[in-house]
C-alpha cells in the first residue's frame, strides 16, 4: 500500500498539468489523483486523457478547496501531499517527509520550504513551528507539505460561503486544536511564478474571509494573548505583527519592496 497520496486538482492548467504529474519522481508506489474542475479548455481535457494516473472529472466548478477534498476523499494513503497543477514536486522528497513523519508519529505535517521559480527564483523559508500566534495573524505555510490523514479529517472544505483561504483555515485548525509539525530543512517543492496569483477580487474579500476564520476558530482567537507569550517571535515582531497582518490584505507597497527584501535575505534563505 502507498504511504502518500499526491492531491493535485486542475482548471484549465493545459500542458502545466502533465509538467506536475511528471515531477512526482519516487522509487516507491504513490497513489495519484488528478482532479478536473471543471476545465473549460480542449487543450486541458486532451492533456487530462493522456496522463497515466487516476482523473476525476468534476461537472461544475467548485473551487480549489473542494477539489482538492475529492481527491482526498478518493485516496487512502495514511500521508497526503496536495500540489496545485502548475507547480512542481521534487523527485525523492515524498520519501523524505514520509519517513520523518514514520519517525514521529504525533506531528500533524511535515513541512518544508519553497523553492519558487518563473518570475522571481529564490527559496522562500516556511517557519518550523506551527505557532498559533503566527498563523493566527498571517499564513506562513504554503499548501504543500505533507500531512497525517487522520489529523485533517475535513479536507479543505471551504469554512464559509465564498472559496478562499481553505490551505490557511486548515493550519488555523491544526494550531487551534495544537498540532505540532516537524521540519524537512530543505524545500518540499517547486512554486511556478507567472503572474499574480493573489488577484483583486482575493483581496476585496480578504477582511470577510479573515473575519470567517475568526468566527470558526473561536478557541485560538480567545486564546490569542497566551500564544503571543509563548510564540517564538521576537519582541518586536510580536508587537507589529497585530498592525501589519490579521485584517490586513498586504502592507502598502508589499509586492513593490519585496523582491529588495529578497536581496537582503529577508523571508527568504539562500541557503542552510
Amino acid at each position: 500500500m502507498p504511504r502518500v497520496a499526491v492531491l493535485i486538482p486542475c482548471h484549465g492548467e493545459g500542458p502545466l498539468i502533465a509538467e506536475a504529474v511528471a515531477s512526482i519522481q519516487e522509487r516507491e508506489p504513490v497513489e495519484v489523483v488528478v482532479v478536473d474542475d471543471a476545465s473549460p479548455d480542449p487543450g486541458t481535457h486532451a492533456v487530462l486523457d493522456a496522463l497515466d494516473v487516476r482523473v476525476i472529472r468534476l461537472e461544475r466548478n467548485v473551487g480549489v478547496g473542494n477539489a482538492r477534498t475529492t481527491a482526498f476523499e478518493a485516496t487512502t494513503a495514511p500521508y497526503v501531499y496536495p500540489l496545485d497543477a502548475d507547480d512542481l514536486a521534487i523527485p525523492g522528497v515524498l520519501a523524505r517527509m514520509a519517513n520523518l513523519l514514520d519517525a514521529d508519529p504525533g506531528a500533524a505535517a511535515c513541512v518544508g520550504d519553497v523553492e519558487e521559480f518563473g518570475d522571481t527564483n529564490v527559496t522562500r523559508t516556511t517557519p518550523t513551528r506551527l505557532d498559533p500566534y503566527r498563523v493566527a495573524l498571517t499564513n506562513e505555510f504554503p499548501v504543500t507539505a505533507m500531512f497525517r490523514r487522520e489529523k485533517i479529517p475535513e479536507g479543505w472544505r471551504p469554512y464559509y460561503e465564498h472559496p478562499g483561504y481553505e490551505d490557511w483555515n486548515l493550519w488555523m485548525g491544526l494550531a487551534e486544536r495544537g498540532e505540532r509539525v516537524i521540519p524537512l530543512l530543505a524545500p518540499a517543492y517547486r512554486r511556478r511564478l507567472h503572474g499574480e496569483r493573489m488577484n483583486q477580487i482575493a483581496r476585496a474579500r480578504h477582511a470577510e474571509r479573515y473575519a470567517a476564520m475568526k468566527r470558526a476558530h473561536p478557541q485560538l482567537f480567545a486564546e490569542l494573548s497566551e500564544h503571543r507569550k509563548r510564540s517564538d517571535l521576537g519582541k518586536v515582531k510580536r508587537a507589529l505583527y497585530p498592525l501589519v497582518y490579521g485584517a490586513r490584505a498586504e502592507i502598502p507597497f508589499e509586492r513593490q519592496i519585496k523582491p529588495w527584501f529578497d536581496r537582503l535575505g529577508i523571508w527568504t534563505r539562500a541557503a542552510r
